[in-house]
């Protein structure tokens, strides 16, 4: 069992009641190179600081383009997934800060949205899933598009969607 700077169970699936079984209610973000996803990082944290909750960060790596040597490959992957590594200790700090808890954490590779919707059927504890849509005339983002499109009937939880145009007092103000 993995405990945080609280003593709290902090391993992924741990028992909360959160209406789809656990006590603690989990914010699930996912991180990833855009700007955005500090937006819904800072909703979602500020959210389980106000309620109780916790926040759990999702980094997917997605597979490499590159397939013509498996030496060469294999290098590629470990460097996204130390890259992904330190970006992840990185906001953990961030939500450390602002929610005053340990965020838990999930680093998978595959397809972003197929490992999205794993995690969140396989971890029980999640309750509510933050995205930040893209500010700006480019579109919401591809993940949001498709999460708030067709895909929204099934989301086994809440999507809750925060403009990428807020600033962090309007988001503050929010929370």
């Amino acid at each position: 069992m993995s405990q945080d700077n609280d003593g709290n169970d902090a391993s992924p699936g741990a028992k909360t009641k959160n209406g789809r079984g656990g006590d603690e209610r989990i914010f699930l973000v996912v991180i990833d190179a855009t700007e955005e996803h500090r937006k819904a990082l800072r909703f979602a944290s500020l959210r389980a600081k106000n309620t109780g909750g916790r926040v759990a960060l999702l980094y997917v790596l997605e597979p490499a383009e590159f397939k013509h040597w498996m030496a060469v490959e294999d290098i590629m992957r470990q460097e996204r997934r130390e890259e992904a590594e330190a970006l992840l200790h990185e906001v953990s700090a961030d939500v450390q800060e602002l929610s005053g808890k340990t965020p838990v954490y999930f680093l998978r590779e595959g397809n972003l949205a197929e490992e999205l919707m794993k995690v969140i059927r396989e971890e029980k504890s999640i309750s509510i899933l933050v995205l930040a849509a893209a500010p700006g005339k480019t579109g919401p983002g591809p993940l949001v598009s498709a999460l708030a499109g067709k895909a929204s009937g099934s989301l086994p939880v809440p999507l809750t969607l925060v403009p990428g145009d807020l600033t962090d007092e309007e988001i503050d103000a929010l929370t």
